[in-house]
């Protein structure tokens, strides 16, 4: 292989770029319109364009990326994970094509890309697994016989896919139908496949999976655990390696136990065995993934392996290499997973314009991202912003130093995970060691969601951006730009400025002179010593300790980091806008997105709680309900419509008692 084209976007599509260019092989892109300016497509050696928006409509048309292929004289085809990665009937296409497929053979991940089918082999093969009923062609009746022996809580599971798409829990018979209706259709939606299956759902268990690699000459190995029992909707967030549940003898049944399922189905190139893991030391299988994972840089980091070097070089027809089949275990490594949504509103996924995304210089954090500051996050894929990793000697500095990273990044414009991760890694309960898949439901994403610095940084904070604001009006100033904005014969008036600061209002009331604040915000007075003042950065001695204050002024936000933490104002009017207001009644869109079923009509009767649309998000379905019972006298949209936050879908004339 020269020339590989990496059939997928973002990050994991600059993950392939790098080690391609380290191997000398030149690159090709395909991207949608949404990503015609994303960084992966800048820099790719070339890149041609495959369709609209959406995946159905780009990275699931195996067709344009053939085509392209052929176009650009790619003679290998890297599909990184997610979209036609475990896609068997692409990986024989390519095949066909002559096009050299890097991933296992379309007969492994046929195999494996049913779960259905996987866990009939892995139990034929000597692999604990679960019981489970497939749904597919069953009556109601007979469904409900079948799961009756399953006992409750039941967990459904979408056969194609993974990433919690297509997947419900079910703690009740009553919530089963339509627990099944909607895992098939956002099983239909990610997948194109709404085939799922359902076993019981095991209550708090260690999500753990194992790295395995096979090769074309016989050859299968493991590359060791990882760790990924930290997930919100099913959906990791946090993933070390090795896991501090596993002794040696632990780790070694379950290595023994993933080869042994890799060689069950001839398997090749790179996979992942996952398995649930209770607290008496029994393992259950759960899927092969038959693909490189988004996790596998901690697996590099503890190893020293590049992951998709050996993926070309096995594609190739190279057999593992020695530091392949004699690897060790070296330090400890933790990555989390920075999305863009608000863990305090149930993790919403978040769109929009990044107007800063910077971590610090001094770091050696490995940062995969495939955005920058001024990219913007589309509703069209999955909200993730970047991988942050951390490889130290010791579990307790690795995940220090993460936390410390994570908590000094300039993340501006978007609302994301990181104070909720940054928390989560200095909990006594993960630095413990005894995390499991419940972590986040014993511990409120609320309360771990919430801003980093404390009321007292925030009021310091508030102040800096008063500062800066002035500054910058002063920059701006026609005539006297050296005189304090606000500037009076009687040095006792206050400037004020109003803020916002999600949802609280703070009032800075400050005063300039010379080298000198003096503010209160909140009924406290502060009097600080001002050493640097612009619009960029400030610096205050207060109480006798100096502290630094990077600030960004955008359009009417403000946001403040330093050693405290991070803030952000908005900055409120004088006076507000009449056309600002929304009808009594009105229901809006809490994010953007495509409006994927209508469930009412206007003049329909709705009780309070009832869903009334369903939009389609980063490849989620958010359910829209009504807040209150009465009659619906509009409806603003139509299924298919294309929605932006803040709009109004519907209106309810509440009903009167």
């Amino acid at each position: 292989m020269k020339k590989i084209l990496i059939a997928n976007r973002g990050e994991i599509a600059r993950r392939v770029m790098r080690t391609c260019r380290a191997m000398g092989i030149h690159t090709v892109a395909v991207f949608s319109e949404p990503d015609r300016r994303a960084l992966f497509v800048d820099e790719a050696d070339e890149a041609v364009a495959i369709g609209g928006a959406t995946p159905a409509e780009s990275y699931l048309r195996a067709d344009a990326i053939l085509e392209a292929a052929s176009q650009t004289g790619a003679d290998g085809i890297h599909p990184g994970y997610g979209f036609l990665s475990e896609n068997a009937a692409f990986a024989a296409a390519c095949a066909a094509a002559g096009i050299q497929f890097v991933g296992p053979p379309a007969e492994a991940i046929a195999a494996m890309g049913s779960k259905i089918e996987a866990k009939r082999r892995m139990q034929a093969a000597g692999v604990p697994v679960l019981a489970s009923v497939n749904v597919s062609g069953q009556s109601a009746a007979e469904l409900e016989r079948q799961v009756e022996p399953l006992g409750l809580p039941l967990l459904i599971k979408a056969s194609a896919g993974g990433g919690g798409r297509g997947m419900r829990i079910v703690r009740s018979r009553g919530e089963l139908a339509a627990a099944l209706d909607a895992a098939r259709r956002e099983s239909k939606s990610a997948f194109g496949d709404d085939t799922v299956f359902i076993e019981p759902y095991v209550e708090a268990p260690r999500h753990v999976e194992v790295q395995i690699f096979g090769d074309a000459h016989g050859n299968v190995v493991h590359l060791f655990e990882r760790e990924c029992s930290i997930q919100r909707r099913h959906q990791k967030i946090v993933e070390e390696s090795p896991s501090p549940a596993l002794n040696d003898e632990l780790r070694a049944r379950m290595g023994e136990a993933a080869v042994q399922a890799g060689k069950a189905i001839g398997y090749q190139n790179a996979g992942t065995v996952e398995f649930l893991l209770k607290a008496d030391s029994q393992f259950f299988f759960l899927e092969v993934n038959t693909r490189l994972q988004v996790e596998h840089p901690v697996t590099e980091a503890i190893t020293g392996l590049d992951l998709v070097r050996l993926q070309i070089e096995v594609a190739r027809g190279a057999p593992l290499s020695a530091a392949a089949r004699n690897a060790t275990i070296n330090g400890h490594a933790i990555e989390v997973r920075l999305y863009a949504e608000d863990p305090r509103r149930e993790f919403m996924p978040v769109t929009g314009m990044l107007d800063r995304f910077e971590f610090p210089a001094w770091s050696d954090a490995r940062v995969d991202s495939g955005i920058q500051t001024g990219s913007e996050v589309s509703p069209f894929y999955d909200p993730l912003l970047a991988k942050v990793i951390v490889h130290a000697p010791t579990r307790a500095e690795a995940a220090a130093r993460l936390a410390e990273t994570l908590a000094r990044a300039q993340i501006h414009g978007l609302r994301t995970n990181r104070e909720l991760l940054v928390r989560l890694l200095e909990h006594p309960e993960f630095l413990a060691g005894q995390t499991d898949t419940h972590f986040l439901e014993r511990h409120a994403p609320v309360e771990l969601g919430r801003p980093l610095g404390d009321a007292a940084a925030t009021r310091l904070h508030a102040v800096a951006a008063a500062l800066a604001m002035q500054a910058r009006n002063r920059q701006a100033a026609p005539v006297l730009a050296r005189i304090p904005s606000g500037w009076r014969n009687n040095p006792a008036g206050l400037q004020s400025v109003t803020f916002d600061a999600d949802g609280e209002e703070i009032v800075v009331e400050y005063r300039l002179q010379h080298e000198t604040a003096m503010a209160r915000v909140g009924g406290e007075e502060i009097s600080a010593r001002v050493d640097e003042c612009t619009a960029e950065r400030v610096a205050l001695e207060v109480g006798g300790v100096r502290r630094g204050f990077e600030v960004q002024l955008t359009g009417d936000r403000v946001y403040v980091d330093s050693a405290l933490g991070c803030s952000e104002f908005a900055v409120r009017p004088r006076f507000s806008r009449p056309d600002e207001a929304t009808a009594a009644g009105s229901l809006v869109a809490p994010l953007p997105g495509v409006v994927s079923e209508v469930k009412v009509a206007v003049g329909d009767e709705v009780a309070p709680g009832q869903v009334l649309l369903v939009i389609e998000s980063m490849k989620m379905l958010h359910p829209i309900a009504a807040p209150v019972g009465g009659r619906v006298s509009e409806l603003r949209v139509q299924a298919a419509s294309q929605v932006q936050a803040g709009v109004v879908l519907a209106v309810i004339d509440e009903a009167n008692d």
